[in-house]
């Protein structure tokens, strides 16, 4: 097994302090919003097996059965299959959904016959995967995710007094919950920007007299992103407060938007994203109505399952990733961790041993296919891998 050597990315939305006090070393100031583990091309983890340091992405392809399994590998190719990262929202992130995997497959076919750049910043799929992800606080965490009930928004919306918003107040009451939502959501994203900038300001205005979590939620929303769209957008969504050890799976078309804490987060190998809002970057409104899936959903926070084994399972409906947690105390039993799929663990507190490497906080371990993985001491650790 190896200890990985991973790259922190410096996103604006990052964190100046949560992943520092995690990895107990010294802030620098700068934002350090994610810390990838895996084998993206983006930023791959980098391991030493004695004849320097190479990417987790080329020994993958220098032998991908040995390393990947030979279940593993017939199943999801030569490539590990999921991307597993630290994430310390600082700041907002983009109001999002991913698509499933057909529409992904359709849509880069699509794009690449339109001969439309990989990096062109009006680009929608940059592969031809689905995106399911998992997030996991570490610490208390914020966010959004999926639509709610719309006469839930529409009491909402109506106790604000702001006259602008009364027309999507009546039409959150005036049509089934599906089309409601896709109208309103239409409406928000094609009005147009000037008057969409006064809504959003008084809007903000309003939320701040009349407090509370959600409210205080949208307020600073609108502080960080004045006058976007998406401030509207994500009152249609559930607010959501993650305790420690809680998590919420987003699947396909399901808006999203993380507003702040530090999470442990895996997700399929893609980088496909459509923005609704609360960003500079493209919206593809037509696509992204296309994509987004219209109906009321509890946000379903998951806890983990406890086995025999002390292994505590978060299950979802995706086979590329499969996440656990153990949580060890002084004087605790070996686990055996051996698999016939990769696996990356993951320590976020104490000092565990596996397989003879003692781990810190923010300390991670690719475990190849098969290779024999004891896990002893005290501590909490994160397990990341496939369903094969």
């Amino acid at each position: 097994m190896d200890r990985l050597t991973n790259t922190i990315r410096p996103y604006a939305w990052g964190s100046t302090t949560l992943i520092p006090e995690l990895l107990g070393i010294d802030p620098t100031g700068r934002p350090q919003a994610e810390m990838w583990m895996g084998a993206h091309p983006g930023a791959p983890s980098r391991l030493d097996r004695g004849a320097g340091e190479t990417s987790l992405s080329d020994v993958i392809a220098a032998d991908p059965a040995g390393e990947l399994g030979r279940a593993a590998l017939a199943r999801f190719g030569p490539r590990l299959p999921f991307l597993f990262k630290l994430l310390a929202a600082g700041a907002p992130l983009s109001l999002q959904v991913h698509p499933d995997l057909a529409q992904a497959k359709e849509g880069y076919e699509n794009e690449e016959r339109a001969g439309i750049p990989l990096d062109a910043p009006h680009r929608n799929y940059k592969d031809a995967n689905h995106k399911p992800e998992l997030i996991c606080a570490l610490t208390p965490f914020e966010g959004l995710c999926g639509f709610r009930d719309p006469e839930e928004s529409a009491r909402e919306l109506a106790a604000l007094e702001v006259d602008s918003l009364k027309p999507y107040v009546d039409l959150l009451r005036a049509h089934p919950a599906e089309a409601a939502l896709r109208e309103v959501l239409t409406a928000v994203l094609t009005a147009d920007r000037h008057e969409m900038a006064a809504t959003v300001t008084e809007l903000a205005a309003a939320c701040t007299r009349l407090g509370g979590a959600q409210y205080e939620a949208y307020a600073s929303l609108a502080h960080h992103f004045p006058g976007d769209p998406g401030v509207l957008a994500v009152t249609l969504l559930n607010h959501v407060q993650l305790q420690p050890g809680e998590a919420l799976f987003l699947g396909a078309g399901v808006p999203h938007a993380y507003i702040g804490g530090l999470g442990v987060e895996i997700m399929a190998n893609s980088d496909n994203v459509l923005r609704c809002g609360l960003t500079p970057k493209h919206v593809d409104v037509p696509e992204l109505l296309r994509v987004v899936r219209f109906e009321p959903t509890d946000p379903g926070v998951l806890r983990p399952e406890a086995s025999p084994t002390g292994e505590e399972l978060y299950e979802t409906p995706i086979d590329e990733f499969r996440l656990s947690r153990f949580v060890r105390a002084e004087g605790a039993a070996p686990t055996e961790l051996t698999a016939a799929t990769p696996q990356i663990v993951l320590c976020t507190a104490g000092d565990p041993t596996l397989g003879g490497l003692t781990l810190t906080p923010g300390e991670a371990v690719f475990v190849p296919a098969e290779e024999r993985a004891e896990l002893t001491g005290a501590g909490t650790v994160f397990r990341a891998t496939v369903v094969a």
